[in-house]
């Protein structure tokens, strides 16, 4: 029988794979009612919380700097949560807050693989620190912070890391791409299968910027007027969707080296352990944001 070797894997396609894990395995946490509970107790509730538990280690650089790492979420809505927090609380505090409501859910959710996730957390952060930092702000805030002894929870801030990079890189390809926020969004929708503005208003855009984001779209040839729409008459178009898979082709091309690092072995491994834990909390979203919210972690696309 034949032995495959690291050297005959298709990284892109493991890094496709794995990439709906490390987005599942962490995007539960922005929905979850404990983790919003901890938020209200400092000061934050609702939605206000998402955005200083993520940006937290960025944060103290500014509003400007989350804005522009954020790219896709209004900025309005990302000055106010970052306001609300410097008010309420401290971004320790809400980052704090965050460890807390994540150990507790991954031992209620999921709780029969917890001791899997927590064994990988050494290799996870040979991965991370694989991963080329130029250009990635956000990942470099994220991993410049001390690693939890917890090893449930170390294994979790490995895995965001690994999330927040290849965010970083992917947002770097819109730019390439000369997408606003708005056209990005768009783009997402269509090449997902949503109605074709749900993202952008998911990011807070309203109509006006809506509609700009089309017109300009259009200008590209990348969407066009559908007059018998029962919508507002845009679509993207064929080349819009094509473009978007572009962008995810590459983005997994740019991102293969954390599981080339760990090798085709460990790259199997974390498949294995994360994806039976992942349609559970995947769940999770769709009981506590709905079916639509994190799309990364969809399958329409795949």
């Amino acid at each position: 029988m034949d032995i495959d070797t690291d050297d005959d894997i298709d990284w892109k396609a493991v890094t496709a794979r794995n990439a709906r894990s490390v987005q599942t395995l962490i995007g539960w946490i922005f929905w979850d009612p404990g983790a919003i509970e901890r938020y209200t107790a400092l000061g934050l509730p609702g939605p206000l919380g998402y955005v200083p538990s993520r940006a937290a280690p960025l944060a103290p650089a500014g509003d400007d700097a989350v804005v522009a790492a954020f790219s896709t979420i209004h900025p309005d809505a990302i000055r106010v949560s970052l306001q609300a927090a410097r008010a309420a609380t401290t971004f320790e505090a809400v980052w704090a807050a965050r460890d807390d409501a994540v150990r507790a859910g991954l031992h209620t959710y999921v709780g029969d693989h917890v001791e899997a996730i927590a064994a990988m957390a050494d290799w996870l952060w040979d991965a991370v620190e694989a991963c080329p930092p130029s250009g990635r702000v956000l990942f470099g805030a994220c991993r410049s912070l001390p690693r939890p002894d917890d090893p449930l929870l170390s294994a979790w801030h490995a895995v965001n890391c690994l999330r927040e990079w290849r965010g970083d890189t992917h947002m770097a390809l819109l730019v390439e791409a000369d997408l606003g926020p708005v056209e990005a969004s768009l783009l997402h929708s269509a090449w997902v299968g949503y109605p074709h503005d749900w993202i952008a208003r998911s990011r807070m855009w309203a109509d006006a910027a809506i509609d700009a984001g089309c017109a300009s779209l259009a200008a590209r040839g990348l969407a066009e007027r559908e007059p018998s729409s029962t919508d507002d008459g845009w679509r993207v178009s064929p080349a819009g969707v094509a473009l978007r898979q572009r962008i995810e082709d590459r983005t997994d091309a740019l991102t293969t080296t954390p599981w080339e690092a760990v090798g085709a072995d460990r790259a199997r491994r974390f498949a294995a352990v994360a994806e039976p834990p992942c349609e559970v909390l995947l769940q999770r979203v769709d009981d506590t944001a709905g079916p639509r919210y994190q799309p990364a972690s969809r399958l329409h696309h795949r």
